[in-house]
C-alpha cells in the first residue's frame, strides 16, 4: 500500500498565499515524478506542476510565475507554494506520485485524496 496525504488547503482572499504539502508513505522503494493536479467544479482534472527526482519542474501556463513546486526526497514529500492566488485557482488539489514498490516492480501512479483550495474575490 502507498498513501499520499495532502495538507495545507483552505480559504484565502485573492492575492494571498497558501502552501500545500503532500507526504508519501507505505510500501515505497523509490519515487520518480511527483506533482500536483487540480480539479475545479464541473471541469476535468488538470496538471498544475510536476517535479522530477532531480528537481526539474514544469508548470501549467496559468500558474507560471505564481506557483513553485519543490520536494524533499529524503522525506518523500512534495510541496506547492502558491502566491498571488486568483479566484480561478479555486479547485480541489491532488497530489500525485509515481512509485516503485520494490526493485523489480514498475512505477505506478498514485493519488492523494485531495485538498480544497478556495480563493475569494
Amino acid at each position: 500500500q502507498v498513501q499520499l496525504v495532502e495538507s495545507g488547503g483552505g480559504l484565502v482572499q485573492a492575492g494571498g498565499s497558501l502552501r500545500l504539502s503532500c507526504a508519501a508513505s507505505g510500501s515505497i522503494f523509490s519515487i520518480n515524478a511527483m506533482g500536483w493536479y487540480r480539479q475545479a467544479p464541473g471541469k476535468q482534472r488538470v496538471l498544475v506542476a510536476l517535479i522530477s527526482t532531480g528537481g526539474s519542474s514544469n508548470y501549467a501556463d496559468s500558474v507560471k510565475g505564481r506557483f513553485t513546486i519543490s520536494r524533499d526526497n529524503a522525506k518523500n514529500m512534495v510541496y506547492l507554494q502558491m502566491n498571488s492566488l486568483k479566484p480561478e485557482d479555486t479547485a480541489v488539489y491532488y497530489c500525485y506520485a509515481t512509485v516503485r514498490r520494490d526493485y523489480s516492480a514498475p512505477y505506478y501512479g498514485y493519488w492523494g485524496q485531495g485538498t480544497q483550495v478556495t480563493v475569494s474575490s
